[in-house]
């Protein structure tokens, strides 16, 4: 959800803007990081059901101001060029009030925390970090990879869902046609019969009368819950409800946890390798995982504060894998823990891979085989006084 915020920054200056965080606390927490203190700090209540239009796609921000930068031009020569070929009002005000920071002499991770509602403040630390060490070029880079991954596992997902999303819907509209127009013109030939017909097929044709008398209604309501749920999937409190309870599942939540720890330690990886410390990294890295995973990661970080090795205290609390575990303690000898973290999110990756492969070669032929029986079912019983009425004259 969103807040709006008033806050101080390092020169004692008054700043409003607003900032989306999970709760509250995730806010203040965010607005910590970036050494903002809290004068005042609102939700913001939203009813509209898709994203604000003119939101900077940072993907592509970063590929084409690394691209100029390796051409040479300096970092404000590369924003203004951004800023001038932007013909989108509500993408070019943002990067306006960056180049003026500029021209002001503030650093770039300055000018982007300004802007906590259009860049996330990952990417904002990612700058400030890279900022320390005269890297931003590499910085940017890291984080395109990084965000084309987490969009690659996202993809990954979403279309190994569509098919059998489809052949649900497929299922559902056969079964609607044949309930509401082929069934009704069935029961208009059994009205003779009477009594005679079996009890299933009788209740079948009674559901299918109703829903030919009540067409109207039924569309009304099937379209009123539909936008329902769409609502309903909308907002983070439900969505957070339906994992919690496909958490609850073994199979299913073996790989939703393992989705968390992709996320987290590829991200905490990025972090590293930008130069943040251990323990900031996993701070900043918190908000990615659920409120079930949420207090483990909290210990483990409180652990590594107090200076025990990551590795000791992410197992300790659950959060590796017996691979994953063996990985941290490689790169803690070897001192490369940024890269080390970042191959145990691609194994991660590999893993949900093929776990979604297997399920979804077993879940089409499952849901076909559901939705004939369904339909055959319907089929046999509008037929079945037919084939009694045969039998009877034979």
């Amino acid at each position: 959800m969103e807040f709006r915020v008033k806050a101080l920054d390092r020169e004692q200056a008054v700043l409003a803007q607003q900032v989306d965080a999970i709760d509250e606390t995730d806010a203040r927490r965010q607005l910590g990081l970036l050494g903002l203190r809290v004068i005042s700090l609102t939700p913001i209540r939203q009813t509209r059901l898709f994203a604000r239009p003119g939101k900077i796609p940072l993907v592509i921000f970063s590929q084409e101001l690394v691209s100029l930068l390796d051409a040479g031009l300096s970092l404000v020569e590369s924003m203004e060029a951004l800023t001038e070929k932007e013909e989108t009002a509500a993408v070019r005000r943002p990067l306006e009030q960056i180049l003026s920071r500029l021209y002001e002499g503030q650093t770039l991770g300055a000018a982007l925390a300004e802007h906590p509602s259009t860049f996330p403040y990952l990417f904002i630390a990612t700058v400030r970090a890279s900022e320390r060490t005269g890297s931003l070029r590499e910085a940017l880079t890291r984080f395109i990879t990084y965000q084309q991954q987490i969009d690659a596992l996202r993809k990954t997902l979403v279309n190994a869902s569509i098919y059998p999303a489809v052949l649900l819907a497929a299922g559902v509209l056969v079964t609607l046609f044949l309930m509401g127009y082929v069934v009704p013109r069935f029961s208009s030939i059994y009205e003779q019969l009477g009594s005679d017909l079996p009890l299933a097929s009788r209740l079948l044709l009674q559901w299918g009368q109703m829903l030919e008398a009540h067409t109207m209604a039924v569309i009304a309501v099937g379209g009123t819950a539909a936008a329902a749920f769409g609502y309903a999937l909308s907002r983070r409190s439900t969505r957070a409800l339906f994992g919690t309870w496909f958490a609850k599942v073994p199979a299913i939540g073996r790989q939703l946890r393992l989705y968390q720890l992709a996320r987290l330690y590829r991200t905490v990886g990025m972090l590293l390798r930008s130069g943040m410390p251990a323990v900031t990294a996993m701070t900043m890295s918190a908000g990615l995982l659920s409120e079930a995973l949420r207090p483990a990661f909290s210990k483990a970080t409180q652990s590594v504060r107090e200076g025990q090795s990551i590795a000791n205290a992410m197992e300790l609390q659950g959060l590796t894998t017996p691979v994953a575990a063996r990985m941290l303690r490689v790169g803690e000898r070897s001192g490369n823990m940024g890269e080390m973290t970042e191959r145990i999110a691609a194994f991660y990756d590999e893993e949900i891979a093929r776990w979604v492969a297997i399920v979804t070669r077993l879940i089409e032929p499952l849901f076909m085989t559901l939705i004939g029986l369904l339909i055959g079912v319907i089929v046999v019983l509008m037929y079945f006084p037919i084939f009694q009425l045969a039998g009877s004259v034979q």
